[in-house]
């Protein structure tokens, strides 16, 4: 008989059989010279399903963000596009490994949740850009337009004066979860190696319950100025129809976040139980892997959604002047973050 030599060097007889790996949980039965491969793991399963979305998805998102490099016309516009871009291949790599490795995964997630608040803010650098682009008297033009009330739940409050303060306090508003955000993303990181955070697990005990409320409350505010200001500038912003972008931005981030809130509930309610955790350590890991696997799929969505709400058509022009490689390094340029962060200072503490 003819032995099988595998990659790691074991030399094994026909007809034997044994594991390769405890983690994936998958057995090989050598017989006859057949190599037969069953009992495969749910966790192994779910990561290659993902990783199947995963490697469908980047190159979508790769030739959106390449074209706009490519005719790089409007730099205050596509810049802040580019990054919006972005969102979808890092929230996918970042899941699929978060999936693969569940012990690790608190911690590549904070790329992924820092990076949500900071494309919220591009969104409204995006518009604010057209906007001072199209209209350079944009202030004056708000001051003799009809006063805009507060909407819902906030309708009892007393409107924002109309021009300057109502640009600053959106603008503001916004500003406010990219802080929060990256701020409660560091106490989580110590609240894990402190043992407290439990995610997945709503209980008054522990820190994740806290830090959801935290995170919801100021992610509801910051999309609540970006719904007030499209409402005040609703036929100013018509032309770059904001309404599709608006809500790819949106349900990549309500949607990532609710989805958690959801799943954590299944785990409160028992929906979700210690009798079938599959070949994860607890039932916090099953809901933490399940919200990975989720977002891998649903960002190849995105992609698409991204693909043609984001496109780069309105962008080419007939003469075109400069290379993809200074598009490029132009990508990478946050001096006008850093100026309107500073600029945000300047106002808050007068």
């Amino acid at each position: 008989s003819l032995a099988l030599c595998f990659w790691w060097g074991a030399t094994v007889k026909p007809g034997s059989v044994f594991q390769v790996g405890s983690h994936s949980k998958a057995w090989l039965c050598v017989s006859g010279g057949d190599l037969t491969l069953f009992q495969v793991g749910t966790h192994s399963k779910a990561w290659f399903i993902a990783g199947v979305f995963v490697f469908m998805t980047i190159p979508i998102s790769l030739w959106g963000i390449l074209q706009h490099l490519v005719h790089y016309t409007q730099p205050e516009l596509q810049k802040p596009i580019i990054r919006i871009l972005w969102m979808v291949p890092i929230y996918s790599v970042d899941s699929w490994i978060a999936l693969r490795y569940p012990r690790i995964a608190i911690y590549v997630d904070t790329c992924r949740e820092c990076y949500e608040a900071y494309v919220i803010y591009n969104f409204l650098i995006f518009l604010l850009n057209y906007l001072s682009n199209q209209y350079p008297s944009l202030v004056l033009m708000l001051e003799v337009q009809e006063q805009q009330k507060h909407l819902p739940p906030l309708c009892c409050c007393p409107p924002w004066a109309m021009g300057e303060v109502l640009l600053f306090r959106c603008k503001l508003g916004v500003l406010q979860y990219t802080v929060v955000r990256p701020v409660t993303t560091v106490i989580a990181l110590v609240c894990q190696l402190c043992g407290v955070y439990d995610e997945g697990n709503f209980s008054n005990r522990n820190a994740w319950t806290y830090l959801v409320i935290v995170n919801n409350i100021s992610q509801l505010f910051a999309m609540y100025c970006l719904v007030l200001l499209y409402k005040a500038l609703k036929d100013e912003l018509s032309q770059i129809r904001p309404v599709g972008k608006f809500l790819c931005v949106k349900m990549v981030v309500f949607v990532s976040f609710w989805q958690a809130v959801l799943i954590a509930i299944l785990v409160k309610v028992g929906v979700i139980s210690d009798k079938h955790t599959w070949d994860w350590d607890s039932v916090e890991a099953v809901a933490t892997g399940l919200q990975d696997f989720i977002i891998c799929v649903e960002m190849f969505l995105a992609a698409i959604a991204h693909h043609y709400s984001f496109t780069y058509k309105p962008y080419i022009l007939e003469a075109e002047e400069g290379s993809c490689f200074d598009s490029f390094m132009a990508m990478w340029d946050v001096s006008d973050i850093r100026a309107d962060i500073s600029e945000q200072v300047q106002h808050v503490g007068e």
